[in-house]
């Protein structure tokens, strides 16, 4: 892959911030930095570009709760006409106390998601990817499960007992918190990172040869915005535990490193989710196993309920088609 333009959204702060840093250190030329509005992400930039003279830092508005600016968004990178090698989609949401739907009736944190959804398929119907581009989205451990006060809804077991086994309406329920969904914030986040798990498998089935994108999830990495929204148990007793015990924290430079590493890894691996090895938040990341996350039919029931909040598609293999 070449290291040539690189994007990264809610790249203002935290993870998003420490990944441009990380990737003007490895030589890209330029790097498009976003945040939800202008103001944020020229800041950010200028702020990069005092730390490394040698690379160009691009602002770009990006807000992902709103249609309107992630089409803003494609029009500028239409008007450059300059296609990316790297698209780290980075930005998220740890849900808060009170649910919160946006104006496009999607739950908080399930809203990145949608104008990711829209801002890759923008890019490639556009023809604004490399031919052999890399694309990495933040997942989180708890999709893989086993994370304490984190569980992530049995999609199947929901879609049968309020959907006649409907999966995609299930999933649309979750992702708009909908009826039959109970909200709870830590539920709600580990469900939000499934569907990315599942919403990235789906994806590296539609994407031209050469291409690929994995789920990646940076660990522990507790001192960033994200959890800015996070209720008062995550933040002010599951935390400064977690801060407590060794190698179940890390630095955001050393958790946006992960996106690096998959950034360089091959198409056989295309739509993979990786994570930490069970039981862990920090160290090496590995491809999850997990059957869960490899059932195709949630994987494409996640795609469409996308699809049908989001209202773009990309085509679809013939082979696709049989999976319900």
């Amino acid at each position: 892959m070449e290291h040539s333009i690189a994007l990264v959204t809610g790249a203002t702060s935290g993870l998003g911030y420490a990944a441009a840093r990380l990737l003007a250190g490895e030589g890209w030329h330029e790097i498009i930095v976003t945040g939800r509005s202008l103001a944020g992400a020229q800041q950010a930039a200028e702020q990069l570009a005092a730390e490394n003279k040698t690379v160009m830092f691009t602002p770009l508005a990006l807000d992902l709760d709103k249609p309107s600016s992630v089409q803003s968004a494609l029009a500028e990178l239409v008007k450059r006409g300059q296609p990316i090698d790297f698209l780290l989609l980075n930005a998220g949401l740890v849900p808060t106390k009170k649910r919160v739907i946006t104006a496009a009736g999607v739950e908080a944190s399930q809203a990145p998601l949608i104008g990711h959804h829209q801002l890759t398929v923008g890019l490639l119907r556009d023809s604004l990817l490399n031919p052999n581009a890399r694309i990495v989205i933040a997942g989180a451990e708890p999709a893989r499960g086993g994370v304490p006060m984190f569980k992530y809804t049995d999609v199947p077991a929901f879609a049968a007992k309020y959907y006649k086994g409907d999966r995609t309406a299930a999933v649309e329920a979750l992702i708009r918190n909908g009826p039959n969904v109970k909200y709870v914030p830590n539920n709600a986040y580990a469900d939000a990172k499934l569907i990315i798990a599942w919403w990235t498998a789906a994806l590296a089935r539609r994407l031209p040869a050469g291409m690929a994108v994995y789920a990646v999830s940076p660990g522990g990495a507790t001192d960033t915005q994200v959890v800015r929204n996070a209720g008062p148990l995550l933040k002010y007793l599951f935390i400064p535990i977690v801060n407590l015990i060794p190698g179940m924290n890390q630095t955001p430079e050393t958790a946006a490193r992960r996106y690096l590493q998959a950034s360089e890894f091959g198409t056989d691996v295309s739509g993979q989710f990786f994570a930490s090895a069970q039981g862990k938040f920090s160290g090496p990341i590995e491809a999850q196993r997990h059957p869960h996350l490899h059932d195709r039919a949630s994987q494409e029931a996640a795609w469409q309920a996308v699809v049908k909040v989001s209202g773009i598609d990309l085509p679809s293999p013939p082979s696709l088609s049989a999976v319900s």
